[in-house]
């Protein structure tokens, strides 16, 4: 059973969120009242009216399944316009994206100029309030139509076809004419107008709109996440449209492209709750490791800000790393949460400087060894 505090505070905090939008919501309002009483609650009182018997003089009748059973079993017409709208649909849907996406790529490679051209001719036919008579000028049955006229120039055929009359043409003009009128043509003229090169990469403010779609859809950081990308590090503050907001440590506000966000390495340090934390330490030769690694150690081991297992993936570590020209190299890490990272990070840089030396043990400068020969 559900908890009833549970589900009360619930309620209160939907209500919260709703009173804190409340103007996003009222603007809302007018599409999705209209939207439910045209177009959902028409669909909802259809799906009830199928399962009755209804003349809409008389009380409607509930007959279950029935309706359904007569269309599917004992309709011919039903069957035979289903099985149309589904080759014309299965049709005209891939190809006409496909074609949309090579005129849109095809256009986009012309200039400015022929751009717009062409744009306005594949986007005319969709505007054109006379569209019935340009088609039916084309496909007029007789000699004198467009395309009976150079077929029979072409000896193509012998005679004029009805084109929109017999039953084996019907279906293919309409396909032709879906391809190359309105939806068709009017999608084409959008991508170019727009400049889209879609299937050869989006370029410009198109391609950081679609970087900003993929990040708010794969939320490879959210706001308020510390991100380094594009070799800038910082908060995130907004995630916009064509670009993502980063302030970074020294308070500067940093706009970066989505596109290039969304085509490269992005560290998210706010993903996880832990980070590890790395120190390389210098020390001269001669110097006793030993007592360099049980030192560093036990200055890593004294800070109540590092983790051990089980509650971090590993216990504190030191160990000899390099032999480098001037100096030998020893390591220490440890693992700590996001938000005691830099904290400790500088803290023990400082307890290494001060401690170390007190220990017997030295940071070298670069020095180079000459050989004479004499």
């Amino acid at each position: 059973m559900s908890n009833p505090t549970l589900v009360h505070g619930k309620r209160q905090s939907l209500g919260k969120t709703v009173w804190k939008h409340r103007a996003s919501y009222l603007l809302m309002a007018p599409y999705f009242i209209l939207f439910f009483f045209f177009t959902v609650l028409p669909v909802l009182m259809a799906i009830g009216v199928s399962f009755t018997d209804w003349n809409m003089l008389e009380k409607p009748e509930f007959v279950g399944w029935q309706n359904y059973v007569k269309l599917l079993l004992d309709d011919e017409i039903f069957i035979i316009s289903l099985k149309n709208t589904l080759i014309f649909a299965v049709i005209t849907g891939p190809v006409s994206y496909m074609l949309c996406l090579l005129f849109a790529w095809i256009i986009n490679e012309f200039n400015r100029g022929m751009r717009t051209l062409l744009t306005l001719i594949f986007y005319a036919p969709s505007i054109c309030g006379n569209a019935y008579m340009v088609w039916n000028l084309i496909l007029t049955g007789d000699r004198y139509g467009y395309l009976n006229g150079i077929l029979l120039n072409l000896d193509i055929i012998n005679e004029p076809i009805l084109w929109m009359k017999t039953e084996q043409y019907v279906m293919p003009m309409l396909i032709i004419v879906q391809l190359l009128g309105f939806n068709t043509t009017s999608l084409v003229a959008l991508l170019a107008a727009s400049g889209f090169g879609i299937g050869m990469a989006l370029s410009g403010t198109l391609q950081n709109f679609a970087g900003g779609i993929m990040v708010m859809f794969m939320h490879p950081y959210r706001i308020g996440d510390y991100i380094e990308a594009q070799g800038q590090a910082g908060t995130v503050k907004e995630i916009r449209l064509f670009s993502t907001v980063v302030t970074t440590t020294d308070n500067k506000r940093i706009y970066i492209p989505n596109s290039s966000i969304s085509n490269a390495i992005v560290n998210n340090y706010s993903s996880e709750t832990m980070r590890r934390v790395e120190w390389k330490v210098s020390l001269a030769y001669g110097d006793d490791v030993a007592v360099a690694k049980r030192t560093m150690l036990a200055m890593l081991e004294s800070d109540k800000r590092v983790l051990h297992t089980p509650d971090a993936p590993a216990d504190p570590f030191v160990a000899l790393s390099e032999l480098a020209d001037s100096a030998i190299v020893v390591v220490a890490r440890t693992w700590t949460l996001n938000g005691d990272y830099w904290d400790l990070f500088f803290d023990m840089n400082e307890r290494f400087y001060n401690e170390l030396p007190q220990q017997g043990l030295h940071f070298p400068f670069p020095q180079l060894d000459v050989h004479l020969d004499k």
